[in-house]
């Protein structure tokens, strides 16, 4: 499988990683990180890798979920909204591992064209195809 790539973009973290600092190259986010407690660590104020996962699968599927709209001329209701739930433990394999749901929120929206439109946006969305080998997404549709 190739990309064609149209956007980069880079950033770097220092310290001791989960428990260190992330920045964008570009200078528009820079972030202290902290380790959960369930974790280890001492919680806090503060972003972790997981979060951060959260953040931009939600927002990416949101975005996807138009694109997804546009194929299947199922309209995204307005006040639509997506949020994710990571969760992250170790593997009966070995290493660690993470968990993804998915709560879609589609106001007055039926359940047939529900489901449709949000199955679609899984093969469009490039987080759902970047994990889909190995993370069981979890989805669930309210209207």
């Amino acid at each position: 499988m190739s990309v064609d790539a149209k956007y980069k973009t880079t950033a770097t973290a220092t310290g001791g990683g989960r428990d260190g600092k992330v920045s964008l190259a570009d200078g528009t986010m820079s972030l202290q990180l902290v380790v959960p407690k369930e974790l280890g660590g001492p919680g806090g104020d503060g972003a972790n890798p997981e979060k951060l996962f959260a953040m931009g699968y939600s927002a990416c599927f949101l975005g996807a979920m138009r694109v997804a709209s546009a194929q299947t001329k199922i309209k995204v209701p307005e006040g639509t909204t997506v949020t994710a739930t990571i969760g992250i433990g170790p593997r009966s394999e070995g290493g660690f591992g993470i968990t993804a749901d998915l709560d879609v929120y589609l106001p007055g929206l039926p359940e047939a064209e529900a489901k449709k439109l949000v199955d679609v946006t899984h093969t469009i969305c490039p987080y759902s195809n970047a994990i889909k080998a190995s993370v069981d997404v979890k989805t669930t549709t309210r209207g």
